[in-house]
Protein backbone atom coordinates (compact mmCIF):
# COMPACT_ATOMS: atom_id res chain seq x y z
CA UNK A 1 0.00 0.00 0.00
CA UNK A 2 1.26 3.47 -0.90
CA UNK A 3 0.97 6.12 1.80
CA UNK A 4 0.73 9.66 0.47
CA UNK A 5 -0.89 13.02 0.94
CA UNK A 6 -3.93 14.10 -1.03
CA UNK A 7 -2.05 16.79 -2.98
CA UNK A 8 0.57 14.23 -3.96
CA UNK A 9 -2.05 11.83 -5.31
CA UNK A 10 -3.75 14.64 -7.22
CA UNK A 11 -0.45 15.63 -8.81
CA UNK A 12 0.19 12.04 -9.93
CA UNK A 13 -3.24 11.69 -11.53
CA UNK A 14 -2.90 15.03 -13.31
CA UNK A 15 0.60 14.27 -14.57
CA UNK A 16 -0.41 10.80 -15.80
CA UNK A 17 -3.54 12.06 -17.55
CA UNK A 18 -6.11 10.08 -15.57
CA UNK A 19 -9.68 11.19 -16.31
CA UNK A 20 -13.12 9.63 -16.01
CA UNK A 21 -12.96 6.81 -18.55
CA UNK A 22 -16.41 7.54 -19.91
CA UNK A 23 -18.96 10.35 -19.85
CA UNK A 24 -17.45 13.82 -19.94
CA UNK A 25 -13.97 12.68 -18.91
CA UNK A 26 -13.77 14.84 -15.79
CA UNK A 27 -10.12 14.98 -14.62
CA UNK A 28 -9.89 12.50 -11.75
CA UNK A 29 -7.59 14.60 -9.59
CA UNK A 30 -10.33 17.24 -9.36
CA UNK A 31 -12.82 14.70 -7.97
CA UNK A 32 -10.64 13.76 -5.01
CA UNK A 33 -11.90 15.60 -1.96
CA UNK A 34 -11.33 15.15 1.77
CA UNK A 35 -15.07 15.71 2.35
CA UNK A 36 -15.77 12.22 0.97
CA UNK A 37 -16.57 9.60 3.60
CA UNK A 38 -17.52 7.08 0.91
CA UNK A 39 -15.90 6.12 -2.40
CA UNK A 40 -18.09 4.24 -4.88
CA UNK A 41 -16.52 2.18 -7.64
CA UNK A 42 -19.10 2.25 -10.42
CA UNK A 43 -19.37 -1.06 -12.27
CA UNK A 44 -22.89 -0.60 -13.53
CA UNK A 45 -22.27 -0.82 -17.29
CA UNK A 46 -25.03 1.72 -17.73
CA UNK A 47 -25.59 1.42 -21.49
CA UNK A 48 -27.06 -1.67 -23.17
CA UNK A 49 -24.59 -4.01 -24.95
CA UNK A 50 -21.45 -2.66 -23.23
CA UNK A 51 -19.13 -5.11 -21.45
CA UNK A 52 -15.79 -3.58 -20.54
CA UNK A 53 -16.25 -2.57 -16.89
CA UNK A 54 -17.51 -5.94 -15.69
CA UNK A 55 -14.80 -7.69 -17.72
CA UNK A 56 -12.02 -5.43 -16.48
CA UNK A 57 -13.02 -5.89 -12.84
CA UNK A 58 -13.35 -9.63 -13.32
CA UNK A 59 -9.86 -9.98 -14.80
CA UNK A 60 -8.03 -7.34 -12.76
CA UNK A 61 -9.89 -7.22 -9.45
CA UNK A 62 -6.81 -7.06 -7.24
CA UNK A 63 -5.15 -4.19 -9.11
CA UNK A 64 -8.37 -2.17 -9.20
CA UNK A 65 -9.17 -2.80 -5.55
CA UNK A 66 -5.61 -1.89 -4.55
CA UNK A 67 -5.96 1.48 -6.27
CA UNK A 68 -9.42 1.95 -4.74
CA UNK A 69 -8.00 1.39 -1.26
CA UNK A 70 -5.22 3.89 -1.89
CA UNK A 71 -7.71 6.54 -3.02
CA UNK A 72 -10.06 5.88 -0.09
CA UNK A 73 -7.28 6.04 2.50
CA UNK A 74 -5.72 9.14 0.94
CA UNK A 75 -8.95 11.18 1.00
CA UNK A 76 -9.81 9.79 4.44
CA UNK A 77 -12.98 7.95 3.41
CA UNK A 78 -14.40 5.47 5.93
CA UNK A 79 -15.63 3.01 3.31
CA UNK A 80 -15.31 1.95 -0.30
CA UNK A 81 -18.24 0.28 -2.06
CA UNK A 82 -17.93 -1.67 -5.29
CA UNK A 83 -21.28 -1.09 -7.00
CA UNK A 84 -21.89 -4.11 -9.24
CA UNK A 85 -25.05 -5.32 -10.96
CA UNK A 86 -26.32 -8.51 -9.39
CA UNK A 87 -26.26 -10.28 -12.76
CA UNK A 88 -22.47 -9.90 -13.07
CA UNK A 89 -21.82 -13.23 -11.37
CA UNK A 90 -18.22 -13.76 -12.54
CA UNK A 91 -17.24 -10.23 -11.58
CA UNK A 92 -18.79 -10.59 -8.13
CA UNK A 93 -16.95 -13.88 -7.60
CA UNK A 94 -13.62 -12.31 -8.58
CA UNK A 95 -14.13 -9.44 -6.14
CA UNK A 96 -15.26 -11.72 -3.30
CA UNK A 97 -12.05 -13.73 -3.69
CA UNK A 98 -10.00 -10.58 -2.99
CA UNK A 99 -12.20 -8.91 -0.33
CA UNK A 100 -10.56 -10.57 2.72
CA UNK A 101 -7.40 -8.56 1.99
CA UNK A 102 -9.20 -5.20 1.88
CA UNK A 103 -10.64 -3.64 5.02
CA UNK A 104 -13.56 -1.21 4.89
CA UNK A 105 -14.44 -2.39 1.40
CA UNK A 106 -17.68 -4.09 0.38
CA UNK A 107 -19.82 -5.10 -2.57
CA UNK A 108 -23.06 -3.22 -3.20
CA UNK A 109 -25.52 -4.89 -5.58
CA UNK A 110 -27.22 -2.73 -8.17
CA UNK A 111 -30.47 -3.74 -9.88
CA UNK A 112 -30.35 -4.80 -13.54
CA UNK A 113 -32.04 -1.61 -14.69
CA UNK A 114 -31.36 1.51 -16.72
CA UNK A 115 -29.74 3.88 -15.81
CA UNK A 116 -28.17 2.22 -12.75
CA UNK A 117 -24.81 3.65 -13.84
CA UNK A 118 -25.95 7.25 -13.54
CA UNK A 119 -23.81 8.43 -10.60
CA UNK A 120 -26.74 10.15 -8.87
CA UNK A 121 -28.74 6.92 -9.11
CA UNK A 122 -25.74 4.85 -7.97
CA UNK A 123 -25.20 7.07 -4.93
CA UNK A 124 -28.81 6.59 -3.84
CA UNK A 125 -28.78 2.84 -4.44
CA UNK A 126 -25.54 2.37 -2.48
CA UNK A 127 -25.98 4.86 0.38
CA UNK A 128 -29.59 6.02 0.47
CA UNK A 129 -28.37 9.60 0.05
CA UNK A 130 -30.00 11.88 -2.51
CA UNK A 131 -27.61 14.14 -4.41
CA UNK A 132 -29.45 17.50 -4.54
CA UNK A 133 -30.50 18.67 -8.00
CA UNK A 134 -27.73 20.64 -9.64
CA UNK A 135 -25.16 19.41 -7.10
CA UNK A 136 -22.44 16.76 -7.15
CA UNK A 137 -22.03 13.51 -5.17
CA UNK A 138 -19.34 15.14 -3.03
CA UNK A 139 -22.05 17.44 -1.64
CA UNK A 140 -23.38 14.37 0.20
CA UNK A 141 -19.93 13.04 1.07
CA UNK A 142 -19.49 10.63 -1.85
CA UNK A 143 -17.03 10.35 -4.73
CA UNK A 144 -17.90 8.09 -7.66
CA UNK A 145 -15.17 6.67 -9.90
CA UNK A 146 -15.56 4.04 -12.59
CA UNK A 147 -13.67 0.78 -12.97
CA UNK A 148 -11.32 1.73 -15.80
CA UNK A 149 -10.49 5.04 -14.14
CA UNK A 150 -9.37 3.10 -11.07
CA UNK A 151 -7.39 0.66 -13.23
CA UNK A 152 -5.60 3.63 -14.78
CA UNK A 153 -5.00 4.99 -11.28
CA UNK A 154 -3.28 1.73 -10.34
CA UNK A 155 -0.74 2.22 -13.12
CA UNK A 156 -0.43 5.96 -12.49
CA UNK A 157 0.74 5.13 -8.97
CA UNK A 158 3.59 3.28 -10.67
CA UNK A 159 4.38 6.28 -12.87
CA UNK A 160 2.67 4.92 -16.00
CA UNK A 161 0.51 7.43 -17.92
CA UNK A 162 -2.77 6.74 -19.71
CA UNK A 163 -1.90 5.76 -23.28
CA UNK A 164 -4.54 3.17 -24.10
CA UNK A 165 -8.26 2.51 -23.77
CA UNK A 166 -10.44 -0.55 -23.34
CA UNK A 167 -13.31 -0.47 -25.86
CA UNK A 168 -16.24 -2.80 -26.51
CA UNK A 169 -16.85 -3.15 -30.26
CA UNK A 170 -20.32 -4.56 -30.79
CA UNK A 171 -23.56 -4.41 -32.75
CA UNK A 172 -23.55 -5.32 -36.43
CA UNK A 173 -20.02 -6.77 -36.43
CA UNK A 174 -18.98 -10.36 -37.08
CA UNK A 175 -17.02 -10.89 -33.87
CA UNK A 176 -18.01 -8.57 -30.99
CA UNK A 177 -14.99 -8.03 -28.78
CA UNK A 178 -13.53 -5.82 -26.05
CA UNK A 179 -10.10 -4.55 -27.08
CA UNK A 180 -7.21 -2.68 -25.49
CA UNK A 181 -6.18 -0.07 -28.05
CA UNK A 182 -3.82 2.93 -28.16
CA UNK A 183 -5.46 6.32 -27.79
CA UNK A 184 -5.95 7.95 -31.17
CA UNK A 185 -6.56 4.78 -33.17
CA UNK A 186 -9.39 5.09 -35.69
CA UNK A 187 -12.85 3.68 -35.10
CA UNK A 188 -12.72 1.85 -38.44
CA UNK A 189 -9.57 -0.02 -37.41
CA UNK A 190 -11.36 -1.37 -34.36
CA UNK A 191 -14.43 -2.35 -36.38
CA UNK A 192 -12.16 -4.29 -38.74
CA UNK A 193 -10.51 -6.02 -35.77
CA UNK A 194 -14.01 -7.13 -34.76
CA UNK A 195 -14.35 -8.92 -38.10
CA UNK A 196 -15.90 -6.04 -39.99
CA UNK A 197 -19.54 -5.12 -40.33
CA UNK A 198 -22.37 -7.51 -41.17
CA UNK A 199 -24.25 -4.85 -43.16
CA UNK A 200 -23.18 -2.61 -46.04
CA UNK A 201 -24.90 0.60 -44.94
CA UNK A 202 -24.09 1.27 -41.31
CA UNK A 203 -23.68 4.02 -38.73
CA UNK A 204 -21.02 4.13 -36.01
CA UNK A 205 -21.77 5.29 -32.49
CA UNK A 206 -19.23 6.32 -29.88
CA UNK A 207 -20.77 4.90 -26.72
CA UNK A 208 -24.06 3.10 -26.31
CA UNK A 209 -27.45 3.38 -28.02
CA UNK A 210 -28.98 5.62 -25.36
CA UNK A 211 -26.44 8.43 -24.92
CA UNK A 212 -23.86 7.71 -27.61
CA UNK A 213 -23.05 10.02 -30.51
CA UNK A 214 -22.63 9.20 -34.18
CA UNK A 215 -19.08 9.35 -35.51
CA UNK A 216 -17.24 8.84 -38.78
CA UNK A 217 -15.01 5.79 -39.41
CA UNK A 218 -11.92 8.04 -39.29
CA UNK A 219 -12.73 9.48 -35.86
CA UNK A 220 -10.18 8.74 -33.16
CA UNK A 221 -10.55 6.88 -29.89
CA UNK A 222 -10.25 9.13 -26.84
CA UNK A 223 -9.99 8.54 -23.10
CA UNK A 224 -13.80 8.50 -22.85
CA UNK A 225 -14.56 6.07 -25.70
CA UNK A 226 -16.16 3.10 -23.93
CA UNK A 227 -17.61 1.49 -27.03
CA UNK A 228 -17.92 1.53 -30.79
CA UNK A 229 -21.45 0.45 -31.66
CA UNK A 230 -22.27 -0.48 -35.26
CA UNK A 231 -25.91 -0.34 -36.35
CA UNK A 232 -27.64 -0.59 -39.75
CA UNK A 233 -28.46 2.75 -41.36
CA UNK A 234 -32.19 2.03 -41.12
CA UNK A 235 -32.17 0.92 -37.47
CA UNK A 236 -34.72 2.70 -35.20
CA UNK A 237 -31.96 3.86 -32.82
CA UNK A 238 -30.18 5.54 -35.72
CA UNK A 239 -33.38 7.20 -36.91
CA UNK A 240 -34.04 8.55 -33.42
CA UNK A 241 -30.55 10.03 -33.11
CA UNK A 242 -30.86 11.66 -36.53
CA UNK A 243 -34.11 13.50 -35.71
CA UNK A 244 -34.38 17.19 -36.54
CA UNK A 245 -35.32 19.17 -33.36
CA UNK A 246 -37.48 21.58 -35.40
CA UNK A 247 -39.48 18.70 -36.83
CA UNK A 248 -39.65 17.02 -33.41
CA UNK A 249 -41.16 20.19 -31.96
CA UNK A 250 -43.89 20.15 -34.61
CA UNK A 251 -44.55 16.48 -33.89
CA UNK A 252 -44.86 17.31 -30.18
CA UNK A 253 -47.35 20.07 -31.00
CA UNK A 254 -49.45 17.61 -32.95
CA UNK A 255 -49.18 14.44 -30.90
CA UNK A 256 -48.16 14.95 -27.24
CA UNK A 257 -51.20 13.81 -25.24
CA UNK A 258 -49.76 14.58 -21.79
CA UNK A 259 -49.85 10.96 -20.68
CA UNK A 260 -46.84 11.85 -18.44
CA UNK A 261 -45.12 8.49 -18.99
CA UNK A 262 -41.88 10.39 -19.71
CA UNK A 263 -42.07 11.92 -16.23
CA UNK A 264 -43.35 8.86 -14.39
CA UNK A 265 -40.31 6.84 -15.52
CA UNK A 266 -37.73 9.66 -15.29
CA UNK A 267 -34.91 8.50 -12.95
CA UNK A 268 -34.17 12.01 -11.68
CA UNK A 269 -37.84 12.89 -11.12
CA UNK A 270 -38.27 9.71 -9.09
CA UNK A 271 -35.42 10.87 -6.84
CA UNK A 272 -37.27 14.12 -6.19
CA UNK A 273 -35.47 16.35 -8.67
CA UNK A 274 -37.59 19.09 -10.30
CA UNK A 275 -37.58 17.75 -13.85
CA UNK A 276 -40.94 16.85 -15.41
CA UNK A 277 -40.55 16.24 -19.15
CA UNK A 278 -44.28 16.16 -19.84
CA UNK A 279 -44.73 19.66 -18.43
CA UNK A 280 -41.81 20.93 -20.52
CA UNK A 281 -43.35 19.33 -23.62
CA UNK A 282 -46.69 21.01 -22.85
CA UNK A 283 -45.12 24.45 -22.41
CA UNK A 284 -42.70 24.23 -25.34
CA UNK A 285 -45.15 22.76 -27.84
CA UNK A 286 -47.85 25.31 -27.00
CA UNK A 287 -45.49 28.29 -26.92
CA UNK A 288 -46.27 29.16 -23.29
CA UNK A 289 -43.63 31.59 -21.99
CA UNK A 290 -45.32 33.33 -19.06
CA UNK A 291 -44.13 30.48 -16.81
CA UNK A 292 -40.39 29.92 -17.29
CA UNK A 293 -40.04 27.21 -14.63
CA UNK A 294 -40.46 24.24 -17.03
CA UNK A 295 -37.68 25.68 -19.20
CA UNK A 296 -35.31 26.38 -16.31
CA UNK A 297 -35.91 22.94 -14.85
CA UNK A 298 -34.38 21.38 -17.97
CA UNK A 299 -31.04 22.08 -16.27
CA UNK A 300 -31.80 19.14 -13.98
CA UNK A 301 -32.25 16.59 -16.78
CA UNK A 302 -29.47 13.97 -16.93
CA UNK A 303 -30.07 13.34 -20.67
CA UNK A 304 -30.30 9.60 -20.07
CA UNK A 305 -32.70 9.33 -23.03
CA UNK A 306 -35.20 7.07 -21.31
CA UNK A 307 -38.11 9.42 -22.05
CA UNK A 308 -37.72 9.27 -25.82
CA UNK A 309 -36.09 5.87 -26.32
CA UNK A 310 -38.44 3.92 -24.04
CA UNK A 311 -41.23 5.81 -22.29
CA UNK A 312 -43.03 7.71 -25.06
CA UNK A 313 -45.32 5.37 -26.96
CA UNK A 314 -45.84 8.05 -29.64
CA UNK A 315 -42.14 8.17 -30.45
CA UNK A 316 -41.67 11.83 -29.48
CA UNK A 317 -38.30 13.27 -28.44
CA UNK A 318 -38.41 15.00 -25.03
CA UNK A 319 -34.69 14.50 -24.42
CA UNK A 320 -33.64 16.15 -27.68
CA UNK A 321 -35.91 19.14 -27.11
CA UNK A 322 -34.79 19.46 -23.49
CA UNK A 323 -31.14 19.32 -24.57
CA UNK A 324 -31.82 22.05 -27.13
CA UNK A 325 -33.44 24.19 -24.45
CA UNK A 326 -30.52 23.66 -22.04
CA UNK A 327 -28.07 24.60 -24.77
CA UNK A 328 -29.89 27.84 -25.51
CA UNK A 329 -30.12 28.73 -21.82
CA UNK A 330 -26.38 28.15 -21.43
CA UNK A 331 -25.59 30.11 -24.56
CA UNK A 332 -27.51 33.09 -23.21
CA UNK A 333 -25.92 32.93 -19.77
CA UNK A 334 -29.05 31.94 -17.88
CA UNK A 335 -27.97 30.65 -14.45
CA UNK A 336 -29.03 27.32 -12.96
CA UNK A 337 -32.00 28.03 -10.66
CA UNK A 338 -32.31 26.97 -7.05
CA UNK A 339 -34.06 23.63 -7.02
CA UNK A 340 -37.18 22.89 -5.04
CA UNK A 341 -36.92 19.19 -4.39
CA UNK A 342 -39.49 16.63 -3.33
CA UNK A 343 -39.06 13.37 -1.40
CA UNK A 344 -38.00 10.25 -3.25
CA UNK A 345 -41.05 8.72 -4.89
CA UNK A 346 -42.57 5.79 -3.00
CA UNK A 347 -43.23 4.24 -6.42
CA UNK A 348 -39.62 4.44 -7.55
CA UNK A 349 -38.74 0.74 -7.23
CA UNK A 350 -41.88 -0.19 -9.14
CA UNK A 351 -40.89 2.05 -12.03
CA UNK A 352 -37.49 0.57 -12.73
CA UNK A 353 -36.82 -0.05 -16.41
CA UNK A 354 -35.32 -3.57 -16.73
CA UNK A 355 -32.28 -3.67 -19.00
CA UNK A 356 -33.63 -6.70 -20.86
CA UNK A 357 -36.87 -4.88 -21.62
CA UNK A 358 -35.00 -1.79 -22.76
CA UNK A 359 -32.85 -3.84 -25.12
CA UNK A 360 -35.96 -5.45 -26.59
CA UNK A 361 -37.70 -2.08 -26.97
CA UNK A 362 -34.66 -0.71 -28.80
CA UNK A 363 -34.71 -3.71 -31.18
CA UNK A 364 -31.19 -4.67 -30.07
CA UNK A 365 -31.81 -8.22 -28.84
CA UNK A 366 -30.01 -9.70 -31.84
CA UNK A 367 -26.86 -7.81 -30.80
CA UNK A 368 -26.88 -8.94 -27.16
CA UNK A 369 -23.83 -11.17 -27.70
CA UNK A 370 -20.65 -11.84 -25.70
CA UNK A 371 -17.76 -9.53 -26.49
CA UNK A 372 -14.77 -11.31 -24.89
CA UNK A 373 -11.95 -9.22 -23.46
CA UNK A 374 -8.58 -9.44 -25.23
CA UNK A 375 -5.93 -7.94 -22.96
CA UNK A 376 -3.16 -7.85 -25.56
CA UNK A 377 -2.79 -4.29 -26.82
CA UNK A 378 -3.69 -3.56 -30.42
CA UNK A 379 -0.85 -2.09 -32.48
CA UNK A 380 -1.13 1.05 -34.61
CA UNK A 381 1.19 2.79 -37.07
CA UNK A 382 -0.57 6.14 -36.79
CA UNK A 383 -2.71 7.83 -34.13
CA UNK A 384 -4.61 11.10 -33.89
CA UNK A 385 -4.49 12.40 -30.32
CA UNK A 386 -7.43 14.72 -29.71
CA UNK A 387 -6.52 17.69 -27.49
CA UNK A 388 -9.92 17.86 -25.74
CA UNK A 389 -10.11 14.35 -24.31
CA UNK A 390 -11.28 15.63 -20.95
CA UNK A 391 -13.68 18.13 -19.42
CA UNK A 392 -12.15 21.54 -18.91
CA UNK A 393 -9.48 23.26 -20.95
CA UNK A 394 -8.06 21.42 -24.00
CA UNK A 395 -4.42 20.47 -23.68
CA UNK A 396 -1.83 22.56 -25.55
CA UNK A 397 0.85 20.82 -27.68
CA UNK A 398 4.36 20.86 -26.19
CA UNK A 399 5.92 19.22 -29.27
CA UNK A 400 6.32 20.43 -32.84
CA UNK A 401 5.98 18.85 -36.25
CA UNK A 402 8.99 16.69 -37.02
CA UNK A 403 9.78 15.80 -33.40
CA UNK A 404 10.42 12.17 -32.60
CA UNK A 405 8.44 11.02 -29.56
CA UNK A 406 8.34 7.83 -27.54
CA UNK A 407 5.31 6.07 -26.12
CA UNK A 408 4.34 7.64 -22.80
CA UNK A 409 5.96 11.01 -23.49
CA UNK A 410 3.94 14.14 -22.72
CA UNK A 411 2.89 15.72 -26.03
CA UNK A 412 0.27 18.18 -24.75
CA UNK A 413 -0.35 19.76 -21.36
CA UNK A 414 -2.67 22.17 -19.51
CA UNK A 415 -1.67 25.12 -17.37
CA UNK A 416 -1.61 24.15 -13.67
CA UNK A 417 -4.23 26.79 -12.87
CA UNK A 418 -6.75 25.35 -15.35
CA UNK A 419 -8.89 22.22 -15.21
CA UNK A 420 -7.26 19.62 -17.44
CA UNK A 421 -4.60 16.93 -17.69
CA UNK A 422 -1.63 15.88 -19.78
CA UNK A 423 -1.90 13.88 -22.98
CA UNK A 424 0.81 11.35 -23.74
CA UNK A 425 2.02 9.73 -26.94
CA UNK A 426 0.25 6.38 -27.29
CA UNK A 427 2.84 5.07 -29.77
CA UNK A 428 6.44 5.90 -30.59
CA UNK A 429 6.99 7.79 -33.84
CA UNK A 430 7.25 11.21 -35.43
CA UNK A 431 4.90 14.13 -35.02
CA UNK A 432 3.37 14.37 -38.51
CA UNK A 433 0.93 17.19 -37.91
CA UNK A 434 -0.54 19.54 -35.33
CA UNK A 435 -3.84 21.42 -35.51
CA UNK A 436 -5.96 23.21 -32.94
CA UNK A 437 -7.84 19.92 -32.46
CA UNK A 438 -5.29 17.11 -32.51
CA UNK A 439 -1.71 15.88 -32.78
CA UNK A 440 -0.94 13.31 -35.49
CA UNK A 441 1.82 10.78 -34.71
CA UNK A 442 3.03 8.08 -37.08
CA UNK A 443 5.98 6.17 -38.43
Amino acid sequence: MINMKLDELKAILRECGVVGAGGAGFPSYAKLDARADTIILNCAECEPLLRLHRQLLEHHAREIMTALKTVAETVGAQQAILAIKSSYKKTISAVKAELPDFENMSIGLLPEVYPAGDEVVAVYEMTGRVVPAGKLPIDVGVTVLNVETMFNTFFALQGKPVVDKYITVTGAVRNPVTLKAPLGISALRLVNLAGGTTVEDYVLFRGGPMTGTTISPSDAVTKTTNAILVLPQDHPVVKKHECNPAIEMKRAMAACCQCRMCTDLCPRFLLGHPIEPHIFMRSASSGVTNDVVPYLDTYFCSSCGLCEMYSCFQGLSPRQLIDKCKSELNKNGVPVPNAEEKPVSEQRSGRYVPMSRLIARLNLTRYENPAPLIDEEVTANRVKLVLSQHAGTPAVPVVKVGDNVIKGQVVAACEPSKLGTNIHASISGRVLGITDRYILIGE
